[in-house]
C-alpha cells in the first residue's frame, strides 16, 4: 500500500488520511488482516487511534503521533467539540429535506455486530440534509454529534431509508446501471453486468478539530472514484428522462 497517496494532511503531532473502503482502520480481534494503523506503525513506529471508521466507509480518519496529542484529540471527540460531516447515498427519499434523529443506540441482542435503536441505549444524535434526489436514490449529508457504532447506518434504517449497499441495515444490493437506465445493454464481451458501486455508500467527507495551539483544523477527503462515478451515472440518467 502506497501510504503517501492517502495522506490528506500531516504535522509532527497528527496525521489525517483518506481511508479507502474495504480497509480496516484498526486491527480486528484476530489481527490477521491488514489495517491502516498497521501501515502507519510500519512507517512511524508508535501511533495512536483517535476515532474509527467502519471497514466499508471511506474518508477522513485521524491518528495522533504522540500521547499528548492523542489525549487532546480524544477529549474533543468525547466532548463533541469536533465537526464530523459524512455524505452517503440512501434508498428512496426522506419526506423532510432536513431533520434530526436522536434515537438512542444499543447493541443488538443477537450479538452479531449489529446495533439497534433502543430506549435504554446510549444517547445518539444525527442531523441530516437532502442534497440531491437521484431516483431511486438520494444523495445526503450527515452531521453526527455523537460517535456511536454504525450510527448513521442505524439511524437511516430507523428513518426507513437505509444506506445503499448496507448488508446489515439495508438490502445490501450493489448499484447496477440497469436498475435505473431502462435501455441499458451489456457489451458484447460481457457475460454479466458489473456493479458501479458494490459497497456501503458512505464517505467521511470532512473533519474539523483544534490542534495544540487552539487553531481550528479542517480536513476534507475527496469522493472516491466509485461514488463519483455512481453519482455521475445517476445524474446522466435523470437528464435523459
Amino acid at each position: 500500500m502506497q501510504l503517501s497517496s492517502y495522506i490528506l494532511n500531516e504535522t509532527d503531532h497528527w496525521i489525517a488520511l483518506n481511508k479507502p473502503s474495504g480497509l480496516l482502520a484498526v486491527p480486528d480481534r484476530l489481527g490477521k488482516e491488514p489495517s491502516l494503523k498497521m501501515f502507519l506503525r510500519e512507517k512511524y513506529g508508535a501511533i495512536w487511534v483517535v476515532h474509527r471508521l467502519d471497514r466499508e466507509t471511506s474518508g477522513v480518519i485521524l491518528f495522533a503521533k504522540d500521547d499528548t496529542t492523542h489525549q487532546l484529540l480524544s477529549r474533543q471527540f468525547e466532548e463533541r467539540q469536533t465537526e464530523k460531516i459524512y455524505t452517503g447515498l440512501v434508498l428512496g427519499t426522506p419526506m423532510q429535506t432536513t431533520g434530526s434523529i436522536t434515537n438512542p443506540i444499543a447493541e443488538h441482542p443477537a450479538a452479531d455486530g449489529r446495533m439497534m435503536t433502543h430506549a435504554k441505549g446510549k444517547p445518539s444524535h444525527t442531523d441530516y440534509r437532502v442534497m440531491e434526489v437521484l431516483r431511486p436514490y438520494t444523495w445526503m449529508e450527515f452531521a453526527i454529534l455523537t460517535g456511536r457504532t454504525h450510527q448513521i447506518r442505524v439511524h437511516m434504517q430507523t428513518l426507513g431509508h437505509p444506506l445503499v449497499g448496507d448488508p446489515l441495515y439495508g438490502d445490501g444490493k450493489p448499484v447496477l446501471v440497469s436498475s435505473f437506465r431502462k435501455k441499458y445493454k451489456l457489451s458484447k464481451n460481457a457475460e454479466e453486468e458489473k456493479p458501479i458501486l458494490g459497497r456501503l455508500a458512505l464517505h467521511a467527507q470532512r473533519l474539523s478539530f483544534f490542534d495544540k495551539s487552539g487553531k481550528k483544523q479542517t480536513v476534507e477527503a475527496p469522493l472516491p472514484k466509485d461514488l463519483s462515478a455512481t453519482l455521475a451515472q445517476l445524474r446522466k440518467s435523470l437528464l435523459k428522462k
